[in-house]
């Protein structure tokens, strides 16, 4: 059994930076990935790492969004900088033990999923 806990969320000012955990239990993860959904949509990739260090993002938040991973911690960290207000969402972290490469940006791939953690960006 998989367990995701995320934290790390929280309200901050447009142009801040936020540092998102997510602290995983359990065996067989392949990748860890971190997705988000804002009031009204769906739940959308923002970052993935799998188990060799690769990682992988949305295209437009490559450069302001920094996916890693400290396996001594089991945890994998989004750090989120230069934040805007369309950032605000619930940030989910998502865990998968078998995933392909043309999967890796599909919720539905991912079979494991934390509680998730807001985040809200506001002056």
């Amino acid at each position: 059994q998989v367990q995701l806990v995320e934290s790390g969320g929280g309200l901050a000012q447009p142009g801040a930076s936020l540092r998102l955990s997510c602290a995983a239990s359990g065996r067989n993860i392949i990748t860890v990935a971190w997705f988000r959904q804002a009031p009204g949509q769906e739940r959308k990739f923002v970052a993935a790492i799998d188990s060799g260090g690769s990682t992988y993002y949305e295209g437009s938040m490559r450069g302001r969004f920094t996916i890693s991973g400290d396996n001594a911690k089991n945890t994998v960290y989004l750090q989120l900088s230069s934040l805007k207000p369309e950032d605000t969402a619930v940030y989910y972290c998502a865990a998968a033990s078998r995933l392909t490469l043309s999967s890796i940006r599909i919720a539905g791939a991912y079979d494991y999923w934390g509680q998730g953690t807001q985040v809200t960006i506001s002056s």
